[in-house]
């Protein structure tokens, strides 16, 4: 089982920038893969940003590239979104998530390759 906590939501202007976290309750090494996702009402959750712990392979939307930067704290065991230039249409609800089991590096966008999700954290960015 593995908790996840996220914070560092909230509401900004356009252009502006802010820092999501997750806070795992195991050793983020001892994952492969870890995501960050957003959801906003009538549409599907969308595979944001990705990394597996262990280097292997990372991923950014297309929509969020050169804007959003994800990264990891093994010491901390955290999970880090940095999000800059921030949009309206970027206003949702973003999720943590982890999955164990190697299966998930085939998919890393796809939200049915992970396990365990956190409670989110919601950010809305005003024009």
């Amino acid at each position: 089982q593995v908790r996840l906590v996220e914070s560092g939501g909230g509401s900004v202007q356009a252009g502006g920038s802010l820092r999501l976290s997750c806070s795992a309750s195991v050793s983020i090494n001892s994952l492969a893969c870890m995501g960050w996702f957003r959801e906003v009402p009538g549409k599907e959750r969308e595979g944001l940003a990705a990394i597996s712990p262990t280097g292997f392979a990372t991923y950014y939307a297309s929509s969020i590239k050169g804007r959003f930067t994800i990264s990891q704290d093994n010491a901390m065991n955290t999970l880090v979104l940095a999000m800059n230039d921030l949009k309206p249409e970027d206003s949702a609800m973003y999720y943590c998530a982890a999955e164990s089991s190697r299966r998930c590096l085939a998919g890393v966008h796809s939200r049915d390759s992970y396990n365990w999700w956190g409670q989110g954290t919601r950010v809305t960015v005003s024009s």
